[in-house]
Order: structure tokens, then sequence, then C-alpha cells
């Protein structure tokens, strides 16, 4: 049995190909098809084909099929097939092991230990391997493909007009984004597999689409590992030892334009994405959408609540809740390193001083949920709690300014825990609802189980 993808052409390509049969491929010019050309149809459309794809690495056909081609045959269909998205993930995982190396070399000191080394001995060779690897394979061999084709194809003085003029249309911010798209799905089929349809539409290009679609169709996919980036970036940027702006820029040029692309491309290719108007139209239908909340019936296009829950859906197994909280780990490792370079902890390097800011984290917690307290809850003591927050809020800054005249605590301190308790905070959230989802599958089992015990009984009753 063939394993259900999103093209019923390439399982009967699969199917026949097994069987020792042969596929002719009839193409006329003269019929048309409608195509997407809006951001977010192609990429629902490219997250679909994308899952599919990982769907296909799972599967036992494309197992047999590499074990009955020749080699060259094998690459072929390697290359047309899962191999274009398995380089492309490959692609995105080494930026993240580029930049958590590098984070990891600027927090734990060994990277300034390595470059004074070097100097000392008048080594080169190690610094320029520091200092421009990542710039070369990534920011520059990722573009030769598409230029060598256009000069194949155009000669080089067209190739080279082609190529600045895609460059004015930001196409490499467009391919940029879907390279985040790709990722992000085939990545997570591989891991829970459950690809699915997404159904794009053929809908009017040149419409507006508003801030809570574009939130929901590229949160998680696009949003979150952006950010992410740009932390890791500025952890480089603030700790890590470079031997100037220029050494900075150049080396981490590449990885600013990718978290970039992944940010904003949805406004820059959304028409009428920075009227004001339509600011501020997109503006109250967020928020409504985030205060309303789920329940049965509810759907995602609605309410933040069941968006939520939708986005977790595809984690049903117990490896796949593990894989998932391990994952989230790599969160917490921002905080673990940046507390060791405050400067009111000295040279100090105990335990104490992780946990010490695991209690500022606490108490940050706190403040944040006082002056987040439910309004509908506070309807009969409002002067109550707004004197509670008021109060909280004096406390918290007299104790912030006595902290600072008193010990060695400075304002880059204050800015480099905000920096450290953002990702803290987001591991936190991730590990928790995974975490409440399989305590909450496994009361709903419960739950279901004796049911089913009582009507067993009954009907055990009646008879």
């Amino acid at each position: 049995m063939l394993v259900v993808l999103n093209f019923s052409s390439i399982n009967a390509g699969f199917g026949s190909t097994l069987r020792q049969g042969n596929i002719t491929h009839h193409e006329y010019i003269q019929v048309g098809k409608g195509r997407d050309v809006g951001l977010n149809q192609i990429a629902l459309f490219e997250g679909k084909v994308a899952g599919g794809n990982g769907e296909q690495v799972l599967s036992r056909d494309v197992y047999r099929l590499g074990q009955l081609f020749d080699f060259f045959r094998m690459l072929s269909f390697y290359f047309t097939t899962v191999g274009f998205y398995f380089c492309t993930m490959l692609t995105v995982l080494s930026v993240y092991a580029f930049l958590y190396g590098k984070a990891y070399l600027a927090l734990s000191g060994v990277g300034a230990t390595i470059e004074d080394r070097a100097d000392i001995s008048d080594n080169d060779a190690l610094s320029a391997a520091l200092n421009a690897q990542f710039l070369f394979q990534i920011g520059v061999f990722t573009a030769v493909p598409m230029i060598l084709g256009f000069i194949l194809e155009q000669g080089f003085l067209r190739a080279v007009v082609s190529f600045v003029t895609m460059q004015f249309q930001l196409c490499t911010v467009f391919f940029t984004f879907s390279l985040g798209t790709r990722t992000h799905y085939f990545g997570r089929t591989i891991l829970h597999g459950g690809a699915k349809y997404h159904a794009t539409g053929r809908g009017f290009v040149v419409k507006h689409i508003k801030f809570t679609e574009n939130y929901r169709l590229y949160s998680r996919s696009h949003f979150v590992k952006g950010m992410e980036i740009v932390l890791l970036l500025v952890v480089y940027a603030a700790y890590g030892y470079n031997d100037g702006a220029l050494s900075y820029i150049l080396l981490t040029v590449s990885s600013w334009f990718l978290a970039v692309s992944w940010l904003f491309a949805p406004y820059l290719f959304n028409p009428a994405g920075f009227e004001w108007q339509k600011t501020v139209e997109d503006f109250r239908d967020w928020t409504n959408w985030l205060l309303y909340r789920g329940g049965i019936g509810v759907k995602g296009e609605e309410s933040w609540e069941a968006w939520w829950d939708e986005e977790l859906a595809h984690i049903r197994t117990f490896g796949g809740r593990v894989m998932e909280t391990i994952l989230s780990l790599r969160f917490f490792i921002f905080q673990y390193g940046i507390v060791y370079k405050l400067d009111v902890q000295g040279t100090n390097t105990s335990l104490t001083v992780y946990g010490f800011s695991w209690i500022a984290f606490a108490v940050i917690l706190v403040l944040f949920k006082v002056f987040t307290f439910s309004q509908k809850i506070s309807v009969n003591f409002q002067l109550l709690l707004r004197f509670i927050q008021g109060l909280s809020f004096l406390l918290a800054v007299a104790g912030l300014a006595a902290a600072i005249v008193v010990t060695d605590l400075t304002v880059t301190d204050v800015f480099a825990c905000i920096l450290a308790f953002i990702p803290t905070g987001w591991g936190i959230l991730s590990v928790g609802l995974l975490l409440f989802h399989y305590i909450d599958d496994s009361l709903r089992a419960c739950l279901l189980e004796r049911e089913i015990t009582d009507i067993r009984i009954s009907s055990l009753t009646v008879k």
C-alpha cells in the first residue's frame, strides 16, 4: 500500500516504477493553469509539498526505489524528490550550528582564548578559519549555481543584468523566506509525521492580507526561528571576540539577512502592508483574535487559543513530545551563559549565580502576573487591584535603583538579563505546554475508559 501524499501522480509514479513500468509525460503548451502568485498561497503550496516529501522519506517506496536504481539514476531521483528538501534543511541547520557554536565560544570564553593564542603564535590560518569560513560557505556558494545557470542560458552580460534585476525585485528575500517554509514543514513531518493537504485557493493577488493571518501562518515556521537567530547574533555581538565592526558584519551578514527575511518578508510582499489605515485595522483585528477564547467548535482563524491547540496537534506520540522537549532545552543556554558575564557577579562562577538568576526570573513572572490580572475577575475590587499594581511597580523600580546604587549591578546588566530571560520564558512555555497536553491527553483517556466501564456495568445490570 502506498503512503498517501499530496500528489497522486507521484504515488502512481512510484508504484509503476517499482513494478517495472514506464511513464510518458505529455505537455501541451496551449493549455494553461492558474498558478499561485500570492505569498501566502505559495507558502501553503510549498509547505504542502515539503510535508509530502517528508512522508516520502519515511515511506518504504523511497527505500525500495533507492535499492533498485543504479547509481546515476538514484542521484537523479534523490535530487528531483526528497534530496532537494533534505539539502535545504541541512542549509538551515548549518546556520543554527554555526550560530550556536559562535555563541558557545563567546559565552564560555573559549573563542577569546583561541584568538589570543593565534595572535601570540602568529597563526593567521586559525584566525581566518574562525572568521571567514561561514561567509564563503553559506553567503557566496549558495548563489553560485543560479549565477552559472544564468550564464549558460543567457550569456555573461545578460546573466549579470538578470541577477541585478532580481535583487531590485527582492527575489533573494523571497527565496530566503521560502527556504524557511520548506525546512519547517519537511523537518516537522520527519519528526512527527502527519503531512496534510493545505488548500491554497486562487484568491485575488492584490488583496491585503491581515496581520492575524500572517501571524498564524508564519509564527512557528519563521517568526520564532527568526527571533532566535537575532538573539544569537546579538549575543555574539555583545560577548564575542572579533577584530571590529567590519569583521562582525562580514561574518554575520548572511545570518542577519536570513533573520530579517524571515521576520519581514510577509509584510514586504503584502499589498498595502504599510498603509496606516490598514495597519490600524490589522492591529484591532489582531487584538480581538488574541482576546477571543477558544472552545468547542471555535476555529484557529477566530481565536488565539484554538490556533495554539492546532499548532500542537501534530505532536501526538510520547516520543514526539520527548523530542520536542529536548529541542526546547536549547533556549535555556542563553540564561546559563549570560548570567556569568554580568558585572554584578564578577569572577564568581559557582552555580549559586545561576540559582539567583532563576529567583530573579520568578520575581519577574510574579510581577507580570500582577500587571496582567484579568479585569473581568477583578470587577468588584478595581481600586484594590490598581493599588496593588501601583505599589508593585514602585517597589520594583525602587528595588532596581537600590541594587544599581548599592551593588555592582549596572544598566548593561539589566538589558543583558532581558536578553537572557526572553528565550528562557519561551523555553518554559514550550516545555510546559508539551507536558500539559500530555497530562491532558492522559486524563481524557482515563475519563473515556471510565465512561466505557460505567456503560458496560450499566448494560450488565440491565441484563
